[in-house]
């Protein structure tokens, strides 16, 4: 019996740096299941509301009456002084006194007129300021500063019922 022999080479070992390369180089990339146009995007994740802490609800009421007081005062005050500017018979706005007033007087009644025309609008820019107050209370943003979102100090509003602004959002805007 005769031997067969091969004739192989046996081949020079790699190192192993090598070998683990061509595996790597040789990985296919992981498949991408394909959107059809039936399934949509999973939906972005939703944030949960900051929910922020305001005054109680005793607090609310204390300071809608205080408002409420405060702008029945003012409709007062502009009832006033719509009496000394208007003539109560004929409902037109007063005039000099005397047609034989001189001068001088004129100019005192003139100037009085106008004090007083400056005051009734400042009181109506007042009322403004507490009607809005009071709206924000029914929709429950009030005592919040409208600039930082942090709630107003109590003291704040006590002295200020129409405050918008936080004492340090109100001294950065230098008023």
């Amino acid at each position: 019996m005769a031997k067969k022999t091969t004739s192989k080479k046996a081949a020079p070992l790699k190192p192993a740096a090598k070998i683990k390369a061509k595996v790597v180089a040789k990985a296919k990339p992981p498949v991408k299941a394909k959107a059809t146009p039936a399934q949509a995007p999973p939906p972005a994740p939703v944030k949960a509301p900051v929910v922020r802490r305001g005054l109680s609800k005793s607090d609310l009421a204390h300071f809608k009456a205080l408002i409420i007081e405060k702008r029945k005062e003012i409709l007062e005050e502009l009832e006033t002084l719509k009496a000394s500017m208007m003539d109560t018979q004929t409902g037109e706005y007063v005039t000099e006194n005397s047609t034989y007033s001189l001068h001088m007087e004129q100019g005192t009644d003139t100037m009085e007129r106008e004090k007083t025309f400056l005051f009734a609008s400042r009181e109506g820019k007042f009322l403004n300021y507490l009607d809005d107050a009071l709206k924000r209370i029914e929709k429950g943003d009030y005592g919040f500063c409208l600039d930082c979102s942090s709630l107003i100090d109590k003291e704040r509003l006590e002295a200020v019922p129409h405050a918008q602004l936080c004492i340090k959002c109100k001294l950065k805007r230098g008023r």
